[in-house]
């Protein structure tokens, strides 16, 4: 029997869950709990799939220690060991635990996760895929539903978390998006192409204590109609691949068509105010430049940041992708034959690289600022610190405030240097004046812009207490410059500064 058809746990059965929920707790099975039991090491060996440090630090007979080798390793366990610590007669006739050998093991596997808040949830899967995204579970099997990635945490964090009516977790897989948004969002709906993802996503909720969500089944907004949204999240099936074999990867239209489609028609789903986060793969097409090619996806009436955060040439990409299906583990000419194939995708679409990163959305609506959209398209390769979703609402606000403040405006306007700004000064040793100045943040982006000596001057004063006008007077003054000319020609640098999030505009 293949992993993508072997049976699930009853989703009706809320109260067996809310038992298994108690059991967990009850002997810290949570991810505080593991790292103290297993040691560093062997709790990040897991998150790569690997299990011998985790087997090896649970050799013991200890509550704790059985389920980690139950719900986590997937071993066989005595039944008297598991009926110590578990519900047995519920968990096996809701299909929790099945009959092994002698002994009990789990059918799904089950894996704590720590919310953003302390809270202590449970992320169900299939068995031996837990960990999901570009390597982790080397599986042919159509249909399977992963755990949690990368991917999935690195949009967990960059989405916006202010309270909402509606959210909507489009490709939900195991639900871990649909679980973050169950935490402000009063409705929540989730859809999958998968059956068994929605099957699975129930699981999660029920068994993490969250709300239950609306799910549906069908391909990106089909299932929905024209229901709108204050909330959209989708870790997409994004992989550029010759053909859709893997539902969990591969988005089964050509090129970046499916994320082009998703990005394009959330538009039209988002209610003003509203958020749309994704994550996706795009092309790099000779003779086009990704920028522009990114600026055409955005909807009408709505703002956009868009980050590249990596971008990998043909050869790595196919590499990557085939290794995560395990076909690298295949009969050698099978594996060139696919890696052939991927190549010649590429080719007829005079593809040389693929880059990937962050889309996110921000309706704006009818009326002048509709007329004038805020897109920002940039590459940012470098260390970033999550959770970044107040970077993200901080950065649409900024927007809306450089939209409406002209340069005289912004004279007229108090500023504060952002918390944990840093100057660096760069220069020879002994030389009388910097070469230049860097200002460098140690939050959100982790972004470093150079500013002249005035720049670096302004920046420093800023408090919010004075105008950036009469703080230009005032560095006039010091440096003996005109203060017409300095007003003219400063604007642009404390406009770059405030797009930036080196400066923030004060009691905004």
């Amino acid at each position: 029997m293949s992993i993508a058809s072997a049976p699930l746990p009853s989703s009706d059965r809320l109260d067996v869950a809310a038992q298994l929920r108690e059991a967990l707790l009850a002997v810290d099975f949570t991810a505080d709990g593991l790292l103290e039991l297993l040691g560093a090491p062997a709790y990040a060996a897991l998150a790569r799939s690997e299990t011998v440090p985790a087997l090896r630090a649970t050799r013991g007979d200890g509550a704790l220690e059985t389920l980690v080798r139950l719900f986590l390793l997937q071993r066989t366990v005595p039944h008297a060991r598991v009926a110590a610590v578990l519900p047995v007669d519920a968990l096996l006739e809701s299909g929790w635990l099945a009959e092994a050998d002698g002994g009990l093991a789990a059918t799904v596997d089950v894996r704590p996760y720590g919310g953003p808040d302390g809270e202590d949830w449970f992320i169900v899967s299939d068995l031996g895929c837990a960990v999901g995204g570009a390597g982790g579970i080397g599986s042919h099997d159509e249909g399977v539903v992963l755990g949690v990635g990368g991917a999935s945490t690195t949009l967990a964090g960059l989405t916006v978390r202010t309270p909402v009516e509606s959210a909507l977790d489009l490709g939900t897989g195991s639900g871990i998006q649909a679980l973050h948004a169950a935490q402000h969002a009063t409705r929540v709906t989730a859809t999958d192409l998968n059956p068994r993802a929605l099957h699975i996503t129930r699981l999660t909720l029920a068994l993490s204590g969250a709300p239950v969500a609306t799910v549906l089944e069908g391909s990106l907004f089909e299932p929905v109609g024209e229901e709108t949204y204050d909330l959209i999240v989708s870790n997409p099936p994004f992989v550029i691949s010759p053909g859709a074999r893997l539902t969990y990867r591969d988005g089964g239209m050509s090129g970046d068509d499916l994320c082009r489609s998703l990005v394009q028609q959330a538009g039209a789903r988002l209610n003003e105010g509203g958020y749309a986060h994704f994550l996706a793969n795009w092309q790099h097409v000779d003779g086009e430049e990704w920028t522009e090619r990114l600026r055409s996806w955005v909807p009408r009436g709505c703002d956009a940041w868009i980050v590249q955060r990596e971008v990998q040439d043909i050869t790595q990409y196919a590499e990557l992708w085939l290794r995560d299906a395990g076909d690298h583990r295949t009969d050698p000419e099978e594996y060139a034959a696919r890696y052939d194939a991927w190549l010649d995708e590429f080719d007829a679409r005079k593809t040389r690289a693929v880059g990937f990163g962050w889309i996110t959305l921000r309706k704006t609506g009818a009326g002048s600022r509709a007329a004038e959209p805020s897109v920002t398209v940039e590459e940012w390769p470098h260390p970033v610190e999550q959770p970044l979703g107040e970077t993200v609402r901080a950065h649409f606000a900024r927007q809306d405030f450089l939209r409406a403040h002209d340069d005289a405006a912004l004279l007229a306007g108090h500023f504060k240097l952002a918390d944990e700004v840093v100057q660096e000064q760069v220069g020879l040793p002994g030389a009388e004046d910097p070469e230049h100045v860097v200002l460098r943040q140690h939050r959100g982006m982790r972004r470093a812009t150079k500013v002249d000596t005035v720049g670096a001057g302004f920046a420093g004063v800023c408090d919010g207490s004075l105008s950036a006008g009469r703080i230009l007077d005032a560095i006039a003054q010091l440096v003996g410059e005109d203060p017409v000319l300095l007003r003219d020609r400063t604007p642009a640098q404390i406009r770059l500064l405030v797009e930036q999030g080196f400066l923030e505009p004060a009691g905004v």
